[in-house]
């Protein structure tokens, strides 16, 4: 006996996948919720918090973490997002602290051979 699908079972059908399909949108937006939170505010740890976040559907408890640390204000600047003038001129303040440090104290010529060693 073969049942033939009516106009009812269609509709259902397309019901049924209308709502996962939305069920699966709303998801989705909640997972990285966190993410693009952190992002906006310029988080220096967004791409932690968006990880977190998308990794938070294996237990509810990591995506909380994930939103709590989004929204939580931080004392730490993030360098990267600087606008690129303030950006070139940190780059020029490593690159001469970086020369500074790289230079090796010159030795004097009479000091050659003359140690500190207590006999």
């Amino acid at each position: 006996m073969i049942l033939a699908l009516g106009f009812y079972d269609y509709v259902t059908f397309s019901a049924l996948i209308f709502i996962l399909v939305g069920a699966m949108a709303v998801v989705l937006f909640f997972l990285g919720l966190p993410g693009r939170i952190a992002k906006q505010r310029n988080h220096p740890d967004a791409d932690a918090v968006n990880l977190m976040g998308w990794l938070g559907f294996l237990g509810v408890v990591p995506w909380i973490q994930a939103l709590i640390w989004a929204i939580k204000e931080t004392d730490v600047v993030d360098i990267r997002r600087f606008p690129p003038e303030e950006q070139e001129v940190l780059d020029i303040q490593a690159k001469k602290y970086l020369s500074e440090r790289t230079k090796k104290p010159k030795a004097k010529p009479g000091d050659a051979g003359q140690g500190t060693s207590e006999e």
